[in-house]
Parts: C-alpha cells; sequence; structure tokens
C-alpha cells in the first residue's frame, strides 16, 4: 500500500507543474533580446553567442541587456554599453578596424603561407628527382628474378 502511495505521489509530479513562463512579459521586448543575443558572444564559452550559452555569466548578461530593453535603450545604444563595458570582443562579429584587423585578415593570411610553403616545397622535391636509366642488363635481372620468385610460389 505504501508503495502504491509513494509512486502515485512522484508519478503526479507532471500534474503540479506549470505552463513555462516566458522570460519577459512583452514579446516584442523578448524579440530584441533574442535578436541582440544572437549578435553577442558569450564572454566565458568557447565560441558561443550569448543566446547559445548556458554559463551563469550569459544568464546575467542576458538579464542586463533585458533590463536596458526594459528602459527603452535601442540596440545601438545596448551594444555600445556592452563594447564601452567588454571591449569588442563581446560582439559575435566584431568590426573591421585597426585593432581587428589581424582578426578578419590573419587567416587569409595564414592561407597564403601555407600555400606558398606547399608550392615551394613540391617544386623542390621535382628538381630532387632524377631519371635513373636503367641498363638491359639489369632489365633482364629483374626479369629472372621475377620469373623466379613466380616459380617458388
Amino acid at each position: 500500500m505504501i508503495w502504491v502511495v509513494l509512486s502515485l505521489l512522484f508519478l503526479s509530479g507532471p500534474v503540479w507543474a506549470g505552463e513555462a513562463k516566458p522570460l519577459a512579459d512583452d514579446p516584442v521586448a523578448e524579440a530584441r533580446l533574442k535578436h541582440l543575443a544572437v549578435e553577442l558572444r558569450c564572454l566565458v564559452c568557447q565560441n558561443q553567442t550569448l543566446a547559445d550559452s548556458n554559463a551563469p555569466l550569459a544568464e546575467d548578461l542576458r538579464r542586463e541587456v533585458r533590463d536596458m530593453i526594459a528602459k527603452d535603450m535601442s540596440d545601438k545604444e545596448i551594444i555600445e554599453f556592452l563594447t564601452s563595458r567588454y571591449g569588442d570582443f563581446v560582439l559575435y562579429r566584431p568590426p573591421v578596424k585597426a585593432t581587428t584587423a589581424l582578426l578578419w585578415v590573419g587567416p587569409f593570411v595564414l592561407l597564403a603561407i601555407g600555400a606558398t610553403v606547399l608550392v615551394i616545397t613540391l617544386r623542390r622535391r621535382a628538381h630532387k628527382v632524377v631519371d635513373v636509366v636503367v641498363t638491359d642488363e639489369e632489365h633482364r635481372k629483374v626479369e629472372q628474378l621475377l620469373a623466379e620468385g613466380g616459380k617458388r610460389s
């Protein structure tokens, strides 16, 4: 009887569960938060947006952005505030400027260096290959060895 009562108590948990509450009462504000969260980077995660991250700092930043939206700040003002506080790192797509030039140009420079090294290496290797002339005597000896090897099998 005790098992029946306990199992009913544990299985009836979903009945008491309420519907998930929206994070903001205003759906427009929530849509703005989602849009901004995709454009902002989580400061502690490895290459995740603020929307994708479950880190406590990301939750704090989302709450902070939600508060700024509630204060009727524009998206531009919110982004300017966060970049002044955390730098361009907080932007998922940082702007192209002198301090971020290496970030934007670096991969292409590394690709060009890699391609150059590959071409130089292949050219050097091609020059090192020497055609070896096989004499008729060596050719007959190879044929004889191959014929003998075939008979042993």
